[in-house]
């Protein structure tokens, strides 16, 4: 059975606002039933199987679109919160190849290794779906497996080697997974294994941490969750499964907070810094830990907007040179560019409008920003420091990955993404929403 669903008071959390954006439930979508079945999360997908329909054994021009060793189309995925479509881009043209009907959405997909996973007919992207995670088909966009968490509220990443997922579960379930990741196991898609962390109770009447996101050390080892309600940030080490070191985090340093909430973290490619976004007091905060010695982060600095950061900062990505921090600072229509080594503000890059996340294309010179307020996505070039390209999606984009497999659509699935983009309803039973923070037009609630 499932948890019973928390019904935090405001007094718990100061910006509950962000976390429970559609509360009174006037965008809810999904049934009353509550917990969805395995079967039903597969079967469900009928309109992403739709994409597959008449074989597909091609791309639209007969051409199979996947990597020949490294070389595949880049591609940018990127996902319409609002009429639960894939948009997908050209990476090396920057132009809007198709908007499919995917029948499920997500907000924060895996991207942080996904990049250099996604490269063969077999290879998946996993999404934060519903009541737990999916696995869907890059080449295909059909669903190869999907797992519960008990949870609406979750994130994922892919171990560098590509053969774990782990996930982080907020409330209620206040969980980390480890899932098979790799489509060529036996046992791809089960959970091999968990952690409960209820019993580390939460501010207030949290009935647990809140582990909120996850990301990965480059070597492997080490995942870092930082705990929203718990005010830590927790290292777990992956194979054994079981937490290595959690260090708490002082709100002292924040006159305007009485608690840090961490709640986003990403860690850089070289494996010397990880950034932490902190939702605590009235516009956020943004913390840079030294990760050279991966089971014992230590934080050296926490930037305020007193020091340029843009308002609310969500999430993050890293530069190719792991040398620039990009933050995600949605409240100010912007994206805050940090140099790491001095802990400084060095940018603002205006967006036009809100956006919560972004990706690295393939070749990872450029990050791919959806603008949801505005129905596009803003490319920046990480050389020039600069919006280069705007491109026009679906509706309400909000998450995105990329890799080098472009996906085969059949004209059903264009028409239907054509449909949707026009605001024509072609929801299926079993469709799957997603959580977001902030901004939500996805229809989901906890």
């Amino acid at each position: 059975m499932r948890a019973a669903a928390l019904s935090p008071t405001m007094s718990d959390t100061p910006g509950d606002e962000l976390l429970y954006p559609n509360r009174g439930g006037e965008r809810e979508t999904r049934s009353d039933s509550g917990r969805i079945s395995r079967r039903r999360l597969l079967a469900g997908s009928a309109a992403a199987g739709m994409v597959a329909t008449a074989g597909c054994a091609g791309s639209s021009d007969g051409d199979a679109g996947v990597d020949d060793g490294g070389s595949g189309p880049a591609t940018v995925f990127v996902f319409n919160t609002g009429d639960r479509t894939v948009s997908v881009i050209d990476a090396a043209a920057d132009e809007l190849v198709t908007t499919a009907f995917l029948g499920v959405t997500s907000s924060f997909p895996s991207n942080q290794y996904t990049v250099d996973r996604l490269t063969t007919e077999e290879s998946v992207m996993w999404l934060n779906v519903d009541d737990g995670v999916r696995a869907v088909t890059a080449a295909s966009l059909s669903d190869a497996a999907a797992v519960e968490t008990g949870s609406g509220a979750n994130w994922q990443e892919v171990t560098p080697d590509g053969s774990h997922l782990i996930v982080s579960a907020r409330e209620p379930a206040h969980r980390q997974y480890r899932i098979d990741a790799d489509p060529g196991s036996e046992t791809f898609g089960d959970v091999t294994a968990e952690i409960d962390r209820t019993s580390e109770g939460g501010r207030g009447e949290r009935r647990g941490p809140g582990p909120c996101d996850v990301t990965i050390h480059p070597d492997g080892r080490y995942a870092y969750v930082p705990d929203i309600f718990g005010d830590t940030l927790t290292v777990i080490d992956v194979e054994s499964f079981e937490i290595a070191n959690q260090i708490s985090l002082d709100p002292t340093a924040d006159a305007d907070a009485d608690a840090v909430q961490p709640w986003m973290n990403t860690a850089a490619r070289d494996g010397e810094t990880l950034l932490v976004e902190n939702s605590g007091g009235e516009t956020g905060t943004e913390s840079v830990w030294d990760i050279g010695d991966p089971a014992n982060p230590v934080e050296v600095a926490r930037l305020t907007t007193e020091d340029g950061l843009g308002e609310q900062p969500l999430t993050s990505e890293i530069g190719p040179d792991s040398a620039v921090g990009y933050v995600f600072t949605p409240d100010t229509n912007d994206v805050t560019v940090v140099d790491l080594a001095a802990a400084e503000v060095t940018d603002r890059i205006d967006l036009g409008g809100s956006a919560f996340v972004g990706t690295w294309g393939p070749d990872r010179t450029k990050l791919y920003v959806p603008v949801q307020t505005a129905d596009e996505v803003k490319v920046i070039d990480h050389a020039a420091g600069e919006v280069v390209e705007t491109i026009s999606v679906g509706s309400d984009p909000y998450g995105a990955t990329a890799g080098r497999v472009r996906p085969r659509t059949d004209a059903a699935a264009d028409a239907l993404g054509t449909a949707a983009t026009l605001g024509i309803d072609v929801a299926v039973e079993g469709a799957g929403t997603t959580y977001c923070i902030g901004n939500c037009a996805c229809g989901h609630r906890l």
